[in-house]
């Protein structure tokens, strides 16, 4: 079990973006700290009002989009565009290449995590989903996924099927039990947790585990906001 605190990030920092990185991403590296699992980049992003990513290139990514806090204004190269806002999860398979831009169209910050993901296969073909999800049961609920434990959820489908994302919003008290898995990660996106084995979590903490074991998780006064990865 491996602590990562919020402070503990590589940091992106200009006039437009506040990004923090929970593993080497750009012009941050550490040998030791290239991804998790089938995870390659996990980035905590704020983007300012009127601006955000022009349009840029990806190839062979899996590329998963969860908003915090405002809405965020999705176009690529395939024609596909959509707004991303809280509860909404978007997936992107940039395959054997896209390009897209990311903007803030609002007027106050929008605050999201991007995920990578590798894919099983290379050069597939690009592809684009977003749907909404009912966060209110105050259980781990599937977002995007390829594991087959997930095939008749309402998850977004990910083109790996040794990886899935879910997503738990928990109130003061609520508990669940992680998925037992050979590599989970788990981040608090908002909120407070304690984790059996690993003590309190503040938002932006992260825990990797290698194994996981079904450890419990309980909220926080203020309830928590989660983000699981589990990975074969």
């Amino acid at each position: 079990m491996e602590i990562r605190r919020a402070d503990e990030r590589f940091r992106t920092a200009s006039e437009w973006l506040d990004s923090r990185h929970s593993f080497s991403f750009g012009p941050h590296y550490d040998p030791a700290n290239v991804g998790f699992g089938f995870l390659v980049a996990h980035n905590d992003e704020t983007v300012a009002p009127g601006t955000g990513f022009e349009t840029h290139p990806h190839q062979d990514l899996e590329i998963v989009t969860w908003v915090l806090r405002g809405a965020l204004a999705h176009r690529d190269s395939q024609g596909n565009s959509g707004v991303v806002y809280p509860g909404l999860a978007q997936r992107m398979s940039a395959g054997s290449g896209i390009r897209h831009s990311e903007w803030n169209d609002g007027d106050d910050p929008v605050h999201y995590v991007q995920m990578w993901v590798r894919p099983e296969r290379l050069d597939l073909p690009p592809s684009y989903e977003q749907t909404e999800l009912d966060l209110s049961t105050g259980e781990l609920i599937p977002v995007a996924s390829g594991l087959s434990k997930h095939a008749a959820s309402t998850a977004i489908h990910l083109n790996q099927p040794a990886a899935g994302m879910s997503v738990a919003r928990l109130a003061d008290g609520q508990s669940i039990e992680l998925p037992a898995a050979p590599y989970l990660h788990l981040f608090v996106a908002a909120g407070t947790a304690t984790v059996e084995g690993a003590g309190e979590l503040a938002t932006a903490d992260a825990v990797r585990l290698t194994p996981s074991d079904g450890e419990r998780l309980t909220a926080g006064p203020e309830g928590v906001e989660l983000l699981v990865w589990e990975m074969y």
